[in-house]
């Protein structure tokens, strides 16, 4: 289940990635089947072996294009162990709304990007998360867990401060927001509730078929109520030397 759209974020062979805060990989696998030069990060050790696991078991089936490469590694989002200009794209999904220094992420990403990359930046939307919050304590008042909502505006403006340069945005997961609500109204915790189990199979189902009634509902839905806020952005090109001085 992808939040950024590649469609939107073209992906060229050879392209060197950071995807940041990688969790269990999702986004890195896409671009690893993309033929890209793919670093997946993340401070969770657990979710990085995993991920080199499957990495590895990606190169075996063939899944991946000749020259295409891929690493997991641990680290830290807000001291990254790369020089400058090191990537062509850096992706960053569901992360921010976990770090209190989110302006320190964004210098980070911005100094390993290369000018002229492109970034994607994913977080809950403002309107679904809020209900969450409004349901369930549990659902953000833990170690690790949302410590912000972002309005889009907002996040825009942090990422124009940051020297980025967005050129897009759209939601995503319409079909999601339901089953969090749910989940916050029954209990985080409790999955045996039969609507939270009832709205977990329709969503697995909708995962493992794509039917076409499901994915035309989403893309209803996803102005409305999509769970993700999307933005891409472009790192500009520093001026040449000289540039804008009269003569």
């Amino acid at each position: 289940m992808l939040t950024v759209d590649f469609s939107r974020f073209p992906l060229a062979a050879g392209d060197r990635v950071l995807d940041l805060g990688c969790g269990a990989g999702r986004h890195a696998f896409e671009c690893y089947r993309r033929g890209a030069r793919v670093v997946a990060l993340d401070r969770n050790g657990e979710e990085i072996r995993e991920v080199a696991k499957w990495f590895a078991a990606m190169k075996e089936a063939g899944e991946a294009p000749e020259g295409a490469t891929a690493t997991a590694m641990e680290g830290d989002a807000l001291a990254l162990p790369f020089p400058d200009d090191s990537f062509d794209v850096v992706i960053i999904s569901e992360v921010m709304e976990h770090i209190p220094d989110d302006k320190g992420v964004l210098a980070e990403m911005v100094r390993v990007l290369r000018p002229g990359g492109r970034i994607a930046v994913t977080v809950p939307r403002y309107g679904p998360e809020k209900i969450c919050w409004a349901l369930s304590d549990a659902y953000h008042e833990v170690e690790g867990g949302h410590i912000r909502i972002y309005r889009g505006d907002e996040l825009l403006d942090k990422m124009r401060e940051a020297g980025l340069k967005p050129y897009g945005t759209h939601h995503a997961h319409g079909l999601h927001s339901p089953y969090w609500w749910l989940k916050c109204a029954f209990g985080v915790d409790n999955d045996k509730a039969l609507p939270v189990r009832a709205y977990h199979k329709l969503l697995v189902w909708d995962i493992m078929k794509k039917p076409r009634a499901t994915r035309l509902a989403e893309q209803a839905l996803n102005p409305l109520i999509g769970k993700s806020f999307v933005a891409y952005a472009t790192k500009p090109h520093l001026p040449a030397a000289g540039d804008g001085v009269a003569a």
